[in-house]
């Protein structure tokens, strides 16, 4: 992964020894296959079971109508997680597919239904263009079921090079996102 063209730029995922930087980790969580709700809860639990990861927040479950989606594909159920860590960009990155894959996730079609989909969203302010990983995540700014949960639990969040959350959002179609208080992720 490339963080800047720079080589006077040290990254940080390259660095050996105990110490790592601790950085602030978005991730999107999304389900619309099977039991969706117990496949939120469950990427949390596992996510929070990781070592070197410490959940900061999770907001509110929203339910959405499927984008670039197959038709007859059901609504999602989607929730972001703010957490800290100081394990590498490709450690977590790791972690993301492998709690995906636990909860039955195949890869393949990008669009297509799944049963848990585990996205980083922002590292820091990590950058990243290579096959395996874009960062800041290419569409999240404009996505309002990544957008309008995130915002709940951090008003002040910038996606790097994009702006703030807040404004984003301001200029997107919030309708098809709705809110679910009779679901509530536990940490």
């Amino acid at each position: 992964m490339t963080e800047s063209p720079n080589p006077n730029i040290i990254d940080p995922d390259t660095l050996t020894g105990e110490m790592r930087p601790i950085r602030p980790v978005v991730l999107s969580l999304g389900s619309n296959v099977g039991e969706r709700f117990a496949n939120l809860q469950g990427a949390v639990n596992s996510l929070a079971d990781t070592p070197e990861v410490h959940v900061v927040a999770v907001s509110s479950v929203y339910e959405t109508e499927p984008v670039d989606a197959p038709d007859g594909s059901g609504d999602f159920l989607n929730a972001v997680l703010l957490a800290d860590t100081t394990l590498s960009v490709a450690t977590l990155l790791d972690r993301a597919k492998a709690v995906e894959s636990a909860y039955g996730r195949e890869q393949g079609d990008r669009h297509s239904p799944r049963p848990l989909d585990v996205d980083l969203v922002v590292v820091g302010d990590r950058v990243s263009d290579t096959p395996e990983l874009t960062l800041p995540h290419p569409r999240a700014h404009d996505r309002a079921f990544v957008l309008l949960p995130w915002h709940e639990v951090d008003e002040l969040a910038q996606i790097p090079g994009k702006g703030k959350v807040a404004d984003l959002l301001a200029g997107l179609d919030t309708s098809g996102v709705v809110r679910r208080d009779d679901l509530q992720l536990e940490t």
